[in-house]
């Protein structure tokens, strides 16, 4: 197998996704010149290798025609590269691997384009949010796009859904305690401030004009689901109890999918409604 294979690989591959050439040489840096060199039997110089195979999103392998069907060494090489990349960076990294992966999951994904998250938000606007969301009948994804919010979730469908989401849970008690304004103030007030700090009924007197009976309310519901811990300490020679919150990513999560319930999203990047089967079943 000779090295012109590489051109001959670049060219069906570019075919068969309808992309320009002009598409290919703008991400590799070159002209597109040089793109219909290699495919007429020319060489890419070696350093632009993994740059042209990323454009694909294939390996390196690939553009010599050979079949990779052992993932384990991708795994691991995706593994390593988060695992290398500045932690202050690594969230965004995995982001952006999950927008791979969102878009890899279209319908005919061959013709769907080469851009970073970053890329894409540049061109929607500052203030501009959109959404991404793939559903099957075996699950689905919902993603969100933009500089107000970011977030990827993915869904499997579970065995039972009465078993996930149902036995034992009781959702109307948690929606009327989220009700409470009093209670709702409290749980936004807590996520705000160092989690770490101790302190007693009178933070909720001082900080949100309740009084001392509705503050031992809130303490009493918050640890009905597990958001604090009490200490007691003696002091004046008495003991008193103090808290400590808890919080929980749950919350945070609770939010952004309520935010879609209020204010429904209507700009989607990428968006499957292949869905049939009920998400209760």
């Amino acid at each position: 197998m000779g090295i012109d294979i590489i051109g001959k690989q670049i060219a069906a591959m570019r075919k068969e996704r309808g992309i320009k050439q002009e598409e290919l040489a703008k991400f590799v840096g070159v002209s597109a010149q040089a793109v219909s060199k290699w495919e007429n039997g020319g060489v890419p110089d070696t350093e632009l290798l993994p740059r042209i195979a990323d454009f694909f999103s294939v390996s390196v392998d690939s553009l010599f025609g050979r079949k990779v069907t052992d993932y384990t060494d991708l795994q691991s090489a995706l593994m390593k590269k988060i695992g290398e990349t500045p932690e202050d960076q690594r969230l965004k990294t995995v982001l952006n691997h999950c927008w791979d992966m969102e878009r890899a999951l279209m319908p005919n994904n061959h013709s769907v384009g080469k851009c970073s998250i970053e890329e894409y938000e540049k061109g929607i606007g500052a203030k501009a949010q959109h959404y991404s969301s793939i559903m099957q009948d075996d699950g689905f994804t919902r993603m969100g796009i933009g500089n107000r919010l970011q977030y990827f979730l993915v869904v499997p469908d579970p065995k039972s859904t009465e078993a996930a989401y149902f036995n034992g849970i009781d959702y109307p008690s948690l929606f009327s305690d989220l009700a409470d304004k009093d209670f709702w103030n409290a749980c936004v007030f807590l996520n705000k401030r160092e989690s770490r700090k101790a302190f007693s009924p009178n933070l909720f007197v001082k900080n949100l004009g309740v009084d001392a009976e509705k503050a031992k309310d809130i303490l009493k519901t918050l640890k009905k689901y597990g958001l604090l811990y009490s200490t007691d300490i003696e002091m004046d020679d008495e003991v008193q109890k103090v808290y400590t919150f808890r919080p929980t990513p749950s919350f945070v999560a609770m939010l952004i999918f309520a935010r879609e319930l209020i204010d429904t999203p209507d700009i989607f990047a990428y968006y499957c409604g292949n869905r049939k089967a009920p998400y209760f079943k």
